[in-house]
């Protein structure tokens, strides 16, 4: 990255975000209107002594990369320089709505079976009874959703059947500010929803509440501000969760004048483009900065050959020209959304000292998936597991939190865990680690594996080769050491990186690697496959794991490579 105020990839990735979900009991917040938030330095959130429940406060962004975190320096300043960044965080599953209800349970998709986003899955895949918020309330806190849920919240209907479920409030949710993904037909009211960045409809313990006009993450700042506050006035005094869930920077409406639109590829497919809506104080903010898609390395094809991949990847031609101005486009416009969103958390995080709660409240702040931005010539989108799309930032913040980074691999079914064990309580089904030791003492080294899992749409991934059935229902699964990855498909394709050598999954070694360490990592995948609760933690053989040095080194050289490939 050329001009002022550009960061190294290596200091950012000392930075970090999280969130999303919640029901009705106490008295709704109001929604005025929100304050306009300076973009001076405020002082970073203040540290304290140990607190035995503390409040928390997660943010999880929405289809936000690892290295966007550029884009936010009020984030970065408050959080990461006050408080721990996660240089290894995944989402196992890269896509919105199976990663929010791992955050909601604890457990890997293959468990929780919400799959996709799509029917039959998403939200009415969802078996609600026993999540995060139940398991908080029963352990005396307040809790609260702002913001997006799982996809299909209002249209399908609930896990037990009930239509509609546009004014359903799951159970554990003492407020839920929840937005709708209802398809309203024309002349319908009141319109909008979450995809909508200035007509968000939310259903507000109960009732619909419309916010024509108003930019989405304008409006749930100030909701989140308002429930923090209301939560802090309350006696006796309660400790609490709220989980905010801006939309930013995930594509929505309404479509703008410098949207892309829909482009075809140079072997004539159409692709529709998706970009943010944005405000326009917001725009143009870094053309100066950003000269080209944060995945297309200036000068060079964004990947020269790529006879090792897929097909699906293997059949994609070279972007053209104008798609490679495409995806700076496509940069731009995500990183001025996030620059709202990073005026909207420093103005919570200032309710949080106004109203004295900064010293008892952890804030955490990471995404519920990565995307990619022309990597391996896809031109966007998730799902896949290429480290675009499964990285993910992670920065926390608050009493018994230290300063620094932490290398060893966390994952949002980790974060469910921490979470609950902050309030002293437990998610019985979960298959993610508490990382409270890592948290307190450091790092162990990189001991056991991330499961990754997905699920692709079209009929040349069904399922199809004599293994399928170990893929749970999906169609592409892997598995990701300190050192290694394994990528599996459904139709009998393979993806295996050595990522001490090859950081940026530029060649893929499964034809031509030992047939040892194959049949080891093969053998390994097929151990977590359907692994559940302690089983997914059983350590992986001594061979595959990397210490706390080795993991540090393996992590800082791709995160260079990066720098140097890209030209951050």
């Amino acid at each position: 990255m050329s001009t002022r105020g550009s960061i190294t990839i290596a200091g950012l990735a000392s930075l970090a975000v999280l969130a999303g979900s919640c029901s009705a009991v106490d008295h709704a917040p109001t929604a005025a209107h929100p304050r306009p938030v300076r973009a001076h330095v405020v002082p970073a959130l203040a540290q304290a002594s140990p607190t035995r429940h503390p409040n928390v406060l997660v943010i999880t962004a929405d289809d936000m990369r690892a290295d966007d975190l550029r884009w936010m320096p009020q984030t970065r300043r408050q959080i990461a320089r006050t408080g721990l960044t996660f240089r290894n965080s995944f989402a196992p599953n890269p896509l919105c709505c199976p990663a929010r209800a791992s955050l909601l349970t604890g457990e890997y998709s293959h468990n929780h079976r919400v799959l996709s986003h799509e029917a039959p899955y998403g939200f009415g895949a969802f078996d609600d009874s026993r999540t995060l918020p139940t398991v908080l309330r029963r352990a005396g806190y307040r809790t609260a959703l702002v913001g997006k849920y799982l996809n299909g919240y209002g249209d399908q209907p609930t896990y037990a059947g009930h239509r509609p479920s546009l004014r359903y409030v799951p159970p554990g949710w003492s407020q839920w500010w929840g937005s709708t993904d209802h398809h309203w037909r024309a002349g319908e009211r009141p319109g909008g929803g979450t995809y909508n960045y200035t007509h968000l409809t939310s259903n507000v313990n109960g009732r619909l509440r419309t916010y024509p006009g108003r930019y989405t993450t304008d409006v749930t700042s100030e909701q989140t501000s308002d429930l923090v506050r209301r939560f802090g006035a309350v006696r006796p005094r309660r400790p609490w969760f709220v989980w905010w869930t801006p939309v930013a920077p995930h594509f929505g409406g309404p479509r703008e004048s410098d949207d892309p639109g829909t482009v075809r590829r140079p072997d004539g497919d159409p692709v529709p483009w998706g970009t943010p809506a944005r405000p326009a104080w917001v725009k143009h903010r870094f053309d100066r900065q950003i000269t080209h898609g944060a995945g297309v390395p200036p000068g060079r094809p964004e990947e020269r050959d790529v006879s090792d991949k897929p097909g699906y990847l293997r059949n994609a031609p070279a972007l053209s020209r104008h798609e490679r101005s495409i995806e700076r486009t496509v940069t731009r416009q995500r990183a001025e959304a996030l620059f709202v969103l990073d005026r909207g958390i420093a103005h919570t995080l200032r309710t949080l000292r106004q109203t004295g709660q900064a010293r008892r409240t952890i804030v955490v702040f990471t995404s519920d998936n990565g995307y990619y931005v022309g990597e391996h010539r896809k031109r966007q989108g998730k799902i896949t597991l290429h480290e675009p799309s499964i990285r993910v930032p992670l920065l926390m913040s608050g009493p018994t939190i230290p300063h620094g980074s932490r290398f060893d691999p966390v994952t949002v079914e980790d974060l469910a865990v921490t979470i609950a064990s902050w309030a002293g309580a437990r998610l019985p089904a979960a298959d993610g680690s508490d990382l409270r030791p890592t948290i307190a003492r450091g790092d162990t080294g990189w001991t056991r594996p991330v499961v990754l899992e997905g699920l692709m749409s079209g009929r040349r991934y069904a399922r199809a080769h004599h293994w399928a059935r170990a893929m749970q229902g999906l169609d592409t699964v892997g598995i990701r050491t300190g050192r290694w990855k394994l990528v599996r498909y459904s139709t009998g394709e393979y993806e295996l990186y050595d990522l001490q050598h090859d950081p940026l999954e530029l060649r893929s070694l499964h034809g031509a690697a030992t047939r040892e360490i194959r049949g080891e990592l093969e053998g390994v995948w097929q151990q977590y496959a359907a692994c559940a609760r302690r089983a997914c933690r059983v350590p992986l053989p001594p061979d595959l794991v990397t210490g706390p040095g080795e993991t540090r080194r393996t992590t800082v050289h791709q995160e260079q490579a990066r720098q140097r490939y890209y030209r951050y």
